[in-house]
């Protein structure tokens, strides 16, 4: 007997359309947002600016936004907060660094660490992602309407937050 599926041609546009490509579409879609308006954000230090605006900023970028403690953190502990091998993180903290973001400085409590700190440039960086990030926000509840962004965010949150219990 012929498999039915088959006969009418297999359907692969669950591939397009399932629930993971989506997320990553959106996170894409809100990170390249994020960095559009930072890169218009008279706040942002000009250099930093114009690395925004020329895409030499990217999505990675935004992990040491995202992760850095405002006290700093130990590369160690960036690179796990943000899913990333370390050294993959210390590539990024290095251009961070030569672009006057962060900073790397002796740990006070551990002679062989060090920590990675925001720059007076990098807590300004740090300002307009927090800006940018409402504003995408905003945009996002515009594009969707206020009921739909409410569900979207309470579901996320309650996805992302059992992420632990099922280890």
């Amino acid at each position: 007997m012929p498999n039915p599926m088959l006969a009418a041609g297999p359907d692969d546009t669950w591939r397009l359309t399932h629930l993971g490509r989506l997320l990553g579409h959106a996170m894409r879609r809100f990170d390249e947002r994020v960095l559009s308006l930072m890169a218009h954000n008279v706040e942002v230090p000009l250099a930093l600016s114009n690395l925004a605006a020329r895409a030499q900023v990217s999505a990675a970028h935004i992990h040491i936004t995202r992760h850095l403690a405002l006290e700093g953190s130990r590369l160690t502990d960036l690179a796990q907060r943000a899913g990333m091998s370390k050294q993959a993180m210390g590539d990024l903290v290095d251009q961070c660094e030569a672009w006057g973001l962060v900073t790397r400085e002796p740990h006070s409590r551990d002679a062989r660490a060090r920590l990675v700190r925001f720059t007076p440039a990098g807590l300004a960086w740090l300002q307009a992602f927090k800006e940018a990030v409402a504003q995408a926000e905003e945009e996002f509840r515009a594009d969707v309407g206020p009921e739909v962004a409410t569900v979207v965010m309470i579901g996320l949150e309650a996805y992302a937050g059992s992420l632990g219990a099922r280890g």
